[in-house]
């Protein structure tokens, strides 16, 4: 089983204030009609923040970004 941290966001965004704005503003857009970047079976939340941790949802401000080492590597849900 697969399971999304901030730390595992935190290695794409290097800010936890900006990181839970851009959950909330993600989560908003969901609830407007916007689909999700990642396959995902999961919430809201969790959705957002493996998108953000994919490197899917970038911040405004792009030097709080940690480009990813390896964008091949993304991480998964394997819940069933």
């Amino acid at each position: 089983m697969a399971r999304i941290t901030i730390e595992d966001c935190q290695e794409r965004v290097d800010n936890r204030f900006l990181l839970v704005q851009m959950a909330i503003k993600r989560i908003q857009q969901y609830r407007q009609g916007y689909l999700p970047l990642v396959e995902s079976k999961n919430k809201e939340v969790v959705t957002a923040l493996r998108e953000i941790a994919a490197g899917k949802i970038l911040p405004e401000d792009l030097t709080y970004y940690i480009p990813m080492e390896n964008p091949e590597a993304v991480i998964r849900d394997d819940d069933d």
